[in-house]
């Protein structure tokens, strides 16, 4: 649309002055035009008027002009009249008053709304003539309208308590026209009533929140151009915890005397929700009660005796009342009347001798003898028992009793070892008792407490070449690895075998053969295992430390012997690369003896501590030759020398080289991680009375590390005051921070400059079985002060997981709750040799490796096995071995050995037996070969 300019403009003008002064004349006329035309003299009044506009996108708007009486209309826009063919104009007569009614509109384009650069806003209005002269319209603004994307001000998340105040800010993006704000509650509109406001400055307020106001809150803004969501804010409304009531104090747990009587709460009142704070103070009180014991009564002395009467006799009489029975107490046993002939029995009635006469001091004199008798019998016990155990020690060396049971055993002697052991050096609850009774044969599992039993074990320990032999040493003190050699029995084996038949060198005594070997060992094994396997083979474990070692049957050849080892090592990261871009991610294990000859692999289990959720890690198995590691293997690369199946905790090796392994990764980016287990343990501070030490440890998430931890702080009178926690720590270089909170700053101090303590990343990532300890000082104000502490035990790393650890306990040994952490209660289980080592009977094994180790037209049934058994990997390994099958189940046996469940083998062997029986039917096999499939289904089933 145009507008009038120059000359053009001018023609205008002159043209509406002409018609100006041209229609009031014709006005005057002799005939009146105005009453012909029907026109009253007024000015025009507008009908509708310009109202303001929007210019969306690039769509035009119209705006709109009426008027009456009205013989002309045009628009002016930004003081400059619109040229007439762009006006769109219609009049039509009003029926009720004959005026003259004329509309006008005109469309507005974005482009000139743009174009226009003045100091106000495009605006247009209209003009209207009549007869009696012009009316000017209201100024109607023309904007383009617009929202922009980003809001001033977005709502942020809230933590806010129950019955708070909660509000959100908002401040809508720029737009013309201004937007309107609508508050949504996890994506549902949200209106004002009682609680919740929201108000003209577009912030939401609840004035007491519920709990049905936790949720996502998003601000919408809106005008007519564009919808805009601002970011989504948490707002979560927590409870704290409250105490309830006590409950009555429970009975006192002596019968009688002093004793402790309890009474408790809980945190329900309300109970913690949504992360509010746990309840201050102790669930559970104690008190001292006292009970009256039961006092059974007692006689007092007799009384006089009374005169002798008419009947020859005479009485006397006693009271309980020394004591008298109280509380319950029995009654005195016994009569309290006592009643006896007056006259020695010759007292006569009617002249008559009542009672024969009988000597006096026979009756005393029997007594005496009686009495005599019993002191004798008694003192005759008493020696006996002496001088049995006199003979007992001077036959048994150490303590340790030497029983012959060869009649039981077919000529071979059965040592029982009952040990005199003081009280579990580990850690453990200190409430358990010592077994000071415990038996063992030499076929079951033994563990000895210290040095002097293992040499005794290595001096006079009869060895048995068959199955079911069990030789175990596990200690700290302990400085020699145990190393044999083939065909030989450790140190000290009595020659004499009572007609059994041994190998070449079994019944040699030389040199002792550890000694040369002690040498070689450059650091100090913390934990060890060794026993003697031969044919039937074993197992051989370390315990608590996740560590094992399975020896298949059949791998050790007929007649032949080997004493087995395995050993933990120490190991420190730098050790692996100086950059440090590999770390340790289990302990270092060694097997031996060297020059071990088996013919088929053995399987070793290794726990280590990488997450291996997501493949951010290149996992290796490394060995330990001439004081470097060498690789032999990546876990996911395919290998022919041996096999690695990696699981979330624990790895399982097949292996036949003895040597020093461990399991080493190198981080892939950034996400990489490796799990921490955290635990705090506490003890008095020695060097103040009111003082008390909590010490933080981080270590590895193996079972070997926090073994080694627990053994340490026992030793020091420490004891773990929660239950240690798992953390993730991430390889992404930032540092961890063990911080202290919530100490009750009325009733203790802490050391300054310590509630915030740091680890780098470094220390951490490489600190190979090497515990991380910092410690917080606290101490009491006085010795009047709570000997309670609640405190928490923050630890986080840097932009990454934090872990918290509640301490509630009591500073006074008395009171003090340990808790234990030894998972593994018996710890003399380090080995187990022959068919119980086992899941699957021997027999067994062999008829499936027998059968499974065939060849048929489709290809290896040993490949069928694997896959049912969820082995799909490395198969290539399996192909080179003698018996794929056998190499199969003994992986099989490394997973399954905590779980003594056939199940999942059994149901593979039932779908195999299934494919079989058709390969069968097609391919002409012997039913035989079936049968012998289906036996071994059943046996296992």
């Amino acid at each position: 649309m145009g507008q009038f300019s120059g000359g053009c403009c001018w023609s205008f003008a002159v043209i509406g002055l002409l018609t100006l002064q041209v229609i009031p004349a014709l006005a005057r006329g002799p005939r009146g035009e105005f009453q012909q035309h029907g026109q009253s003299g007024t000015l025009p009044q507008f009908l509708q008027e310009p109202v303001d506009a929007y210019i969306v996108k690039s769509n035009p708007i119209k705006l709109r002009c009426q008027a009456r009486p009205a013989l002309q209309i045009f628009f002016k826009c930004n003081g400059e009249w619109v040229h007439q063919s762009q006006h769109m104009s219609q009049e039509h007569t009003d029926t009720g008053t004959g005026l003259k009614i004329r509309e006008v509109m005109i469309n507005v384009s974005r482009q000139q709304v743009e174009d226009f650069h003045g100091p106000e806003d495009y605006w247009c209005l209209c003009v209207a003539w009549s007869h009696l002269g012009t009316s000017k319209s209201r100024k109607a603004t023309v904007r383009i309208a617009y929202l922009r994307k980003n809001f001033e001000q977005d709502p942020q998340g809230s933590e806010v308590p129950l019955n708070g105040m909660i509000v959100l800010h908002c401040r809508p993006p720029e737009g013309v026209p201004a937007a309107e704000v609508e508050w949504l509650k996890n994506d549902e509109p949200i209106s004002s009533d009682g609680v919740i406001n929201t108000r003209g400055d577009h912030n939401l307020i609840i004035t007491e929140a519920r709990l049905s106001d936790s949720g996502n809150y998003t601000c919408m803004a809106s005008n007519i151009v564009a919808k805009r969501r601002s970011v989504t804010a948490t707002v979560v409304v927590f409870v704290n915890g409250g105490w309830s009531m006590w409950t009555d104090w429970s009975p006192c747990n002596v019968r009688c005397g002093r004793g402790v009587q309890k009474r408790s709460r809980s945190c329900t009142n309300p109970a913690p929700l949504n992360g509010g704070t746990f309840c201050e103070g102790m669930s559970v009180q104690k008190s001292t009660c006292n009970i009256l014991c039961p006092v059974d009564g007692g006689w007092g002395e007799w009384g006089e005796w009374s005169l002798c009467s008419g009947d020859c006799e005479r009485q006397r009489s006693r009271e309980c009342t020394a004591p008298e029975p109280k509380h319950g107490g029995r009654l005195c046993d016994g009569v309290s009347l006592s009643v006896e002939n007056c006259t020695g029995g010759e007292c006569a009635q009617d002249r008559k001798l009542l009672h024969d006469p009988k000597p006096q001091g026979v009756e005393g004199s029997s007594d005496v003898a009686l009495y005599s008798g019993l002191a004798a019998g008694v003192v005759t016990v008493v020696v006996l028992i002496v001088a049995v155990t006199l003979y007992r020690r001077s036959q048994s060396e150490y303590g340790v009793d030497v029983i012959d049971s060869s009649a039981l055993t077919g000529g071979f002697q059965s040592f029982t070892f009952k040990t005199s052991r003081q009280a579990n050096a580990l850690l453990m609850n200190s409430s358990m008792q010592a077994d000071l009774t415990v038996s063992r044969t030499y076929t079951s599992p033994m563990c000895f407490q210290d040095s002097i039993e293992k040499e005794l074990m290595a001096e006079h320990l009869l060895l048995d070449p068959m199955p079911d032999i069990k030789v175990k040493g596990v200690t700290e003190s302990s400085e020699y690895p145990i190393i044999s050699h083939p065909q030989t029995f450790p140190r000290g084996l009595a020659p004499d075998y009572r007609g059994v038949p041994v190998g070449p060198t079994l019944g040699r005594r030389g040199k002792n053969p550890f000694n040369a070997q002690v040498s070689q060992w450059t650091t100090k094994p913390v934990h060890r295992a060794s026993a003697v396997f031969n044919h039937t083979g074993g197992k051989l474990m370390v315990p608590n430390t996740g560590i094992s070692l399975l020896v298949p049957h059949g791998g050790i050849a007929e007649d032949t012997t080997w004493e087995m080892y395995m050993i933990i090592n120490q190991e420190d990261s730098s050790a692996l690369s100086d950059d440090g871009t590999e770390i340790f991610l289990s302990p270092a294990v060694t097997y031996g003896p060297t020059g071990l000859d088996l013919s088929c692999p053995i399987a070793m289990t290794i726990a280590h501590c990488a997450e291996t959720s997501a493949n951010n890690w290149n996992i290796r198995l490394k060995r330990h030759v001439l004081d470097k590691w060498e690789e032999v293997m990546s876990v996911e690369e395919e290998s022919t020398s041996c096999y690695c199946l990696l699981e979330a905790h624990r790895c399982h090796v097949l292996l036949q080289q003895p040597g020093r392994y461990a399991l080493v990764g190198e981080s892939l980016n950034q996400d990489a991680a490796k799990r921490l287990q955290l635990a705090v343990f506490g003890s008095p501070d020695p060097s103040s009375a009111l003082g008390f030490t909590l010490r933080v440890y981080c270590v590895d998430d193996t079972p070997h590390a926090f073994q080694e931890l627990g053994v340490a702080e026992r030793s020091q009178g420490g004891r773990l005051l929660e239950e240690p926690k798992i953390m993730v720590f991430r390889g992404n270089r930032n540092s961890l921070q063990v911080s202290i909170q919530d100490v009750p700053q009325l009733l203790w101090t802490i050391k300054p400059f310590t509630t915030c303590q740091e680890f780098s990343f470094s220390q951490v990532w490489t600190a190979h079985q090497r515990p991380l300890q910092c410690a917080f000082s606290l101490e009491r104000y006085s010795h009047h002060s709570s000997t309670h502490l609640s405190c928490k035990i923050s630890v986080r790393q840097v932009k990454g997981d934090e872990q918290l650890l509640q301490i509630y306990t009591s500073v006074l040994e008395n009171e003090k709750g340990v808790v234990p952490f030894c998972s593994q209660a018996d710890c003399s289980v380090t080995s187990q040799t022959g068919s119980r080592a086992f899941k699957i009977p021997p027999s067994i094994r062999q008829r499936i490796s027998a059968t499974f180790d065939s060849a048929n037209a489709k290809g290896k049934d040993w490949q069928l096995l694997a896959q049912k058994l969820q082995i799909s990997r490395n198969l290539c390994y399996f192909a080179c071995q003698e018996s794929p099958s056998s190499a199969i189940l003994s992986l099989w046996e490394a997973q399954h050995q905590d779980s003594a469940d056939l199940d999942s083998l059994a149901c593979a062997l039932e779908e195999i037996s299934r494919v079989q029986a058709c390969r069968t039917n097609s391919l002409g096999h012997s039913e035989e070969e079936r049968g012998s499939r289906d036996s071994d289904l059943n046996h296992l089933g």
